[in-house]
């Protein structure tokens, strides 16, 4: 992929990523294993403090900092690292993207290896035989993408697949929506290289018991036969405990997977495959460093339909009968999950088809592969459920778009939950217990009981099919009581399980949470045959301990290494934002669950550096852990206001508020960056670049005014170069061309051509910083469409800028004190009938969003719903239907900014670009990496380069003629790639579609 390569130009993003001061603090305790690990690991060894609290936590509701970590570059590396961590008697911890939900993925004390970042590579697809060899880094929806030109796809889908890791998924033996049809991960696990706790490496397949094979492995005196002699004898002579004790169920994720590594093909051989056992075994018995996965063909159609119940237990008495119909997914959702959609700006519009009386839905799926006609199989369906069952409602969607809503809504559900306001929250620690279908009502009416003996409450959503209920009790475990409750509730439904014949965990596996409970789930029998288990493939229990499995001195307790235990505790800092509608500073801190959305590597903005650094501390999540950490104590509170703090965590989030939108909690670090920065900047001062930002507008003014000596100067030779050595500004970007007639200047001349008296609309164009001084032919088209479609347009000359920039950098008081400015002017106009348009999508974004924020008071709320985006005012406005357009004849790829799109306003541009003609493909892009000033900072440029490089990519595979782009940053990213001129903003394109060229000094203008 275009994200893990270093930019095509020969810019140095290597060279970037080797200042970053991963050993400055090396704990004292580690410092000879860090020293060794680095003599003998040619990938990154991290053991300063920064890193110790980045990999502390997972999607979990637990927390344990490691000894460090080390991202090794191939097979070599962790097996270099595995046997310096065991010299040093230190244990190993694998690690994936870290979004699992028990806790497998932390550990105190631990070295952990992450395998996300180099070890992702897919080493060959054999579409005839339908298997694949990958490398365990490597996410479930890029091996999927891979798959799709074969019609193939990795069968398990859990909800995390856009940034969740395969290796992760054999560690936790996952699943997804889809195990009503497919099974789980150990059915299409077939063979493993795995790194033994003594470094050594081996290679699992099927071997046929006393075959031929089977007595050349076990005639050796080594690790490898002792493995295969002892897993064979653990098997045989627990037998019949086995076949008691392991539920017949779809999904059982709990214990080690003896069931499963011995059985007959379909040759009638009976065979032994180890590599069943390392499925679902979270690192606990060696490291995955590759694998051979098997493949389904991928269903060419399908189709939804959701019914709705006014009962949740009428819905689960459902369940059953749904699986009659060769259904591939049959999912639940509560009224919890639909109240808290309505209230998401993001999620709203997925739900709401359903009802506000629905307490309950089932969502079934059908494919192409068992179903020739979806209308019939709905039809049948609905006779059942609805006609005669106690469903209310049906809503079938067939069309792509409509079940893609409906998959949103649903794996919407977790991140829902978590965002709930204040510190209870609906937390997963028997989430995922799995009892056969038929006693799924049943099961239900009693853990209903528990909790009300409990005096809590809990959402119920998840994959109803294979008996799976995500059920998540709502606690505050910052509480004493709360987390002592946590245990009482957990022991009641794992007697709760074992009375309905169930599993303790059906999907995310034992980790932290659930490993305490094996030995009752197992018994006695089947436990000591797991230690033994553990002991010949660890003998010093040194992978991953606690997990699964543990030594009768020193048990695993759900309770310890809490993220949020009773001791936890946060300063809420005096802030000059507005953090009240987000519960707070440290809350909208805290609403980080660690589920790792900000390392998905697909569609959305978030997060646009971990996209092309595919580091950790580079995610949403990381600064986020960060924050919290110097909020509560983990860092020194005055580390919040360092320099390296503000360097290598605030810095390097490039304000494209994606993680307001995308993150499914809405942590939004764009705000929280602004307010630390301006903290710093108070107590610290301010770099003479950071102020010649922040008051750009008055060095564009400037320019323009001496346009074009201006010009000139800065491409003298060497000019660029003394720039960056003096200023910080990087010599390889191309400054700005400054307009000699400013956009103000332009329109004061020309004046508006349609009288108010004669045009629909009266709308105020902003005089943006970029459009006044540097771009004006973009402010000019403007005027033009927004008048060819019935508009009356003036210019408030006596606005004040926007205070983006000052905004960006921290500076707040100037930020506010704009935007005092700017509500006090406008808010009689708008009260008088006018509507603010810009050209700048970043300004608007600030009127419409950050001015909440700065200030208080009603005119702040008028003032920011009567500001729109140019083409989103068009296109809220409807243009004229009869106005004659030209004949363009042209496609565009269209590129819309992130600010934008974190406000659920990009459709708007090629909305309009349609109606008015052109063939429009929107990218799927994400930030462009420019950012405003981000791009033109020198110890940035490169980063900024790497993730420009994913949508350069974009906008090569599109078969658009012509590119566009709404953002200022975005067209000078776009315009800087070699030999690239710099695209238009798509209102010109739209001016071209709607105007014929006009005469006189208009044209002289231009």
């Amino acid at each position: 992929m275009a994200a893990d390569q270093p930019p095509s130009d020969g810019h140095d993003f290597a060279a970037f990523q080797a200042t970053r001061e991963y050993d400055v603090s090396d704990a004292p305790a580690y410092a000879a294993l860090a020293s060794d690990l680095r003599e003998h690991v040619d990938g990154d060894v991290r053991f300063d403090e920064y890193s110790q609290l980045l990999y502390a936590t997972d999607g979990s509701i637990y927390k344990a900092r490691p000894a460090g970590v080390v991202v090794p570059r191939d097979v070599d590396d962790v097996r270099a690292a595995v046997r310096v961590a065991v010299d040093h008697d230190v244990p190993i911890l694998p690690r994936g993207t870290g979004s699992s939900l028990a806790g497998q993925a932390v550990g105190p004390g631990c070295v952990v290896l992450d395998l996300s970042k180099h070890l992702n590579d897919i080493l060959a697809i054999d579409a005839e035989e339908k298997e694949a060899r990958i490398q365990p880094g490597v996410v479930q929806d890029d091996l999927d993408a891979a798959l799709a030109p074969h019609g193939l796809k990795f069968a398990p889908d859990p909800a995390s697949s856009n940034r969740a890791t395969v290796g992760g998924g054999i560690g936790n033996n996952s699943t997804g929506a889809h195990s009503v049809r497919y099974g789980i991960t150990d059915a299409y696990t077939e063979e493993l290289d795995v790194v033994l706790a003594d470094g050594s490496l081996i290679h699992t397949r099927e071997v046929v018991l006393d075959g031929e094979e089977w007595d050349e492995i076990v005639a050796k005196d080594d690790r490898e036969a002792a493995l295969y002699r002892t897993v064979r004898r653990l098997v045989e002579e627990n037998a019949d405990e086995i076949a008691t004790r392991y539920p017949e169920l779809k999904r059982c994720v709990s214990g080690y997977n003896l069931h499963k590594v011995v059985y007959e093909r379909e040759d009638g051989e009976r065979v032994i495959n180890l590599s069943k056992l390392f499925v679902g075994a979270e690192g606990t018995l060696g490291v995955v460093v590759e694998a051979t996965v098997s493949l389904v063909s991928k269903p060419a159609d399908t189709a939804l339909v959701l019914y709705c119940f006014h009962d949740l237990v009428d819905a689960m008495e459902a369940v059953p009968r749904a699986l009659e119909f060769d259904v591939s997914a049959v999912e639940l959702m509560d009224d919890e999950v639909f109240r808290l959609a309505r209230g998401s700006s993001e999620f709203a519009e997925y739900a709401a088809p359903i009802p506000e009386e629905a307490a309950a839905a089932l969502m079934l799926e059908f494919d192409s592969e068992l179903h020739d006609e979806f209308e019939e199989a709905v039809a049948r369906t609905d006779a059942h459920f609805v006609d005669g069952g106690n469903a209310f409602l049906s809503i079938p969607a067939y069309t792509d778009a409509d079940q893609t809503n409906l998959w949103k809504l649903r794996k919407a559900a977790i991140p829902l939950l978590m965002s709930m306001d204040g510190d209870p929250k609906p937390y997963p620690f028997i989430e995922d217990a799995t009892v056969p279908p038929e006693e799924l009502a049943e099961y239900v009416r009693k853990f209903e009981e528990v909790l009300a003996d409990h005096d809590t409450s809990a959402a119920y959503f998840a994959h109803a099919g294979s008996g799976t209920l995500h059920i998540r009790p709502i606690l505050n475990l910052k509480e004493e009581q709360d987390v002592r409750t946590m245990q009482h509730i957990a022991d009641a439904v794992t007697d709760l399980v074992l009375d309905h014949h169930g599993s303790f965990s059906g999907e995310h596996g034992d980790g932290l949470a659930r490993t305490q409970f094996n030995p009752k789930m197992y018994g006695p029998q089947l436990w000591e045959a797991f230690k033994e288990v553990k002991s010949t493939f660890d003998p010093e229990w040194r992978l991953n301990p606690g997990k699964v499995v543990f030594r009768d001195e020193n048990p695993t307790d759900m309770r310890e290494h809490l993220r949020y235990g009773p001791a936890y505790q946060s300063v809420e800092p005096q802030t000059t934002l507005d953090f009240a509608d987000d519960g707070g500073f440290a809350h909208l801190v805290e609403l980080c669950n660690g589920c790792g959305t900000c390392r998905q590597t697909g569609s959305d903005t978030m997060c646009p550096t971990y996209r092309a650094s595919k580091d950790e501390a580079e995610t949403t999540r990381g600064r986020a852990n960060l924050l919290r950490a110097a909020i509560s104590g983990d860092l020194p509170r005055e580390e919040l206001y360092s320099e390296r703090f503000q360097q290598e965590v605030l810095d390097l989030c490039i304000g494209c508020k994606g993680c307001q939108n995308d993150c499914p909690t809405g942590v939004d670090l764009a705000k929280l960056k602004a307010e630390v920065k301006h903290q710093y900047h108070e107590r610290e001062g301010a770099s003479l670049r950071e102020r010649l930002f922040a008051n750009v507008d008055r060095v564009a003014a400037a320019g323009s005014a001496l346009a074009p000596v201006a010009n000139a100067a800065a491409k003298l030779p060497g000019s660029g170069r003394l720039l960056e050595r003096l200023g910080g500004i990087a010599a390889d970007r191309e400054p700005p061309t400054f307009a000699a007639e400013s956009f103000e200047t332009w329109f004061s001349r020309r004046g508006s051509h349609l009288a108010p008296e004669e045009a629909d609309h009266r709308v105020l164009l902003f005089p943006d910083t970029y459009t006044n001084y540097v771009y004006p032919d973009a402010g000019r088209a403007a005027v033009r469409a927004l008048e060819a479609a019935g508009v009356h347009v003036a210019v408030p000359f006596d606005a004040a800028p926007s205070g983006r920039a000052s905004y960006s950098e921290g500076f707040l008081n100037l930020a506010r004190e704009r935007a005092e400015h700017n509500v006090e002017f406008f808010a009689p106009l708008v009260d008088d009938g006018w509507s603010l348009v810009f050209v700048e999508p970043s300004d608007v974004a600030m009127f419409q969003d950050e001015y909440a924020d700065l200030l208080s008071g009603d005119a702040v709320a008028r003032v920011g719903a009567s500001s729109y985006g140019v083409l989103e005012f068009l296109d809220s406005y409807r243009l004229d239907e009869s106005l004659p357009t030209r004949d363009v004849d042209a496609s565009v790829a269209y590129h819309g900014h992130c600010n934008q799109k974190a406000l659920n306003k990009d459709h708007h541009a090629a909305a309009v670009l349609d109606r008015v003609g052109y063939a429009v493909d929107a990218l799927d892009s994400g930030c462009c990496g420019m950012a405003g000033s981000f791009g033109y900072e020198a110890e940035h440029y490169d980063l900024s380069r790497a993730i420009g490089e994913i949508l350069f990519e974009q906008v090569d595979e599109s078969d658009g003629d012509l590119v566009a782009a709404s953002g200022a940053s975005c067209r000078t990213q776009l315009g800087d790639r070699s030999g690239k001129s710099r695209p238009p903003h798509p209102v010109e394109l739209v001016e071209k579609a709607l105007v014929e060229v006009e005469d006189g000094s208009v044209d002289s203008a231009r």
